[in-house]
């Protein structure tokens, strides 16, 4: 074990002490063997971690990841621990399913997705094909298994469309999505809800906000922050798309894995969808500063057009249900949490640099105002 990947078990270990987790949900994971389908990405990276503690030398977690978001196809983001599995497949193939549901699974975190919106746009079949057909045959397998949970992971800034009243609360329903990925999310909630009613399947619906922290490795196709650093710690200027006056509620990545851990033990949450969010607004402009600040970049800010499906002036989640429903409790302040990012990035400069994903032919929404 190398001190980096050391050093990041421990800053899952000593959240999970933190938040006081009780001993009946501690009880109920003990010994499973559990499933995280895109374990490999920047949440699953953590959420693998935070269940290989808790499953024990009893359970295991399985992990499904074909890497197609990870440039030259390597799962150096995964902790090599001796209750972890890595199965290098697809959330489409049989042959790949058949083989995960032989380890006697009971437990599905569902995270893997055609991520995200730019990715869609630029390629709608493919979208489509993972994220409703990959769904599909995932609730299948797992219906077959009597799996005891299933639980989805969504997202709030896709499904709540273009114009919604904030703070974004869970009732609200909007037709006005402007990406494949957003349709695609909202209609993935749809497919877990009628396999709930029709089968009896008891599944979760967590519905993510802009997430950070350490895990995420940059690219044309990835979230603003990890891309902020990158292009900071290069010197580059850092990109606004708009006017830098759009706000986002930056969720920290373990107050996520946090909703998720008990999202999948509570029992009020099945049937049921929920925020999982800070619960606060931070504008782009507050955040890119907030880079160049904390890396000592002096290139500054250059400001482009809005993206075309970038509708959202403003993004506040309500986390009133999930406090509710399963007692989440997000703990991380922002800028907290983005210092222990900025460390990770430090601790994995080296290969962060190799696997930081834009290439010739690049996405419109970064290309000529990015190097690689």
């Amino acid at each position: 074990m190398n001190d980096v990947n050391g050093k990041r078990i421990r800053l899952v270990n000593e959240y999970l002490s933190e938040v006081n987790l009780n001993s009946e949900l501690v009880r109920y994971y003990k010994g499973r063997n559990i499933l995280v389908t895109g374990g490999a990405g920047a949440i699953g990276s953590n959420l693998i971690l935070a269940l290989s503690e808790m499953v024990g030398s009893g359970g295991k977690v399985v992990i499904l990841d074909n890497l197609s978001s990870i440039k030259e196809k390597k799962a150096w983001n995964v902790v090599p621990l001796s209750n972890i599995m890595f199965v290098g497949g697809d959330v489409r193939s049989d042959v790949d399913l058949k083989r995960i549901f032989k380890e006697d699974i009971t437990i599905v975190f569902h995270l893997a997705a055609f991520f995200a919106n730019q990715n869609s746009v630029d390629y709608p079949e493919t979208s489509v094909d993972v994220d409703i057909i990959g769904l599909i045959k995932l609730l299948e397998y797992s219906r077959i298994a009597r799996v005891e949970k299933f639980i989805y992971a969504s997202s709030g800034c896709a499904i709540y469309g273009s114009y919604p009243k904030l703070p974004l609360k869970e009732d609200f329903v909007s037709m006005h999505l402007t990406t494949p990925y957003q349709i695609n999310k909202m209609t993935g909630e749809m497919y877990c809800n009628f396999y709930a009613h029709h089968y009896d399947m008891r599944i979760v619906n967590c519905r993510f906000f802009n997430s950070y922290g350490p895990g995420e490795v940059p690219g044309q196709y990835r979230n603003v922050i990890p891309n902020f650093i990158y292009w900071a710690m290069k010197g580059q200027p850092l990109p606004i798309t708009g006017t830098g006056e759009e706000t986002r509620d930056f969720s920290y990545v373990l107050d996520l894995i946090q909703g998720l851990i008990k999202g999948g033990f509570y029992t009020e949450a099945v049937g049921e969808n929920f925020n999982l969010a800070a619960g606060r607004e931070i504008s782009i402009l507050e955040m890119a500063k907030l880079v160049n600040e904390t890396t000592g970049n002096k290139a500054g800010l250059v400001f482009m057009p809005r993206r075309k499906w970038d509708t959202k002036p403003r993004l506040l989640a309500s986390i009133e249900k999930a406090q509710k429903l399963i007692n989440y409790d997000p703990r991380v302040e922002f800028k907290d949490g983005f210092l222990k990012n900025i460390e990770w990035f430090k601790d994995n400069w080296e290969m962060i640099e190799k696997m930081a994903d834009f290439y010739p032919g690049m996405s419109s929404a970064v290309r000529g105002i990015v190097k690689k």
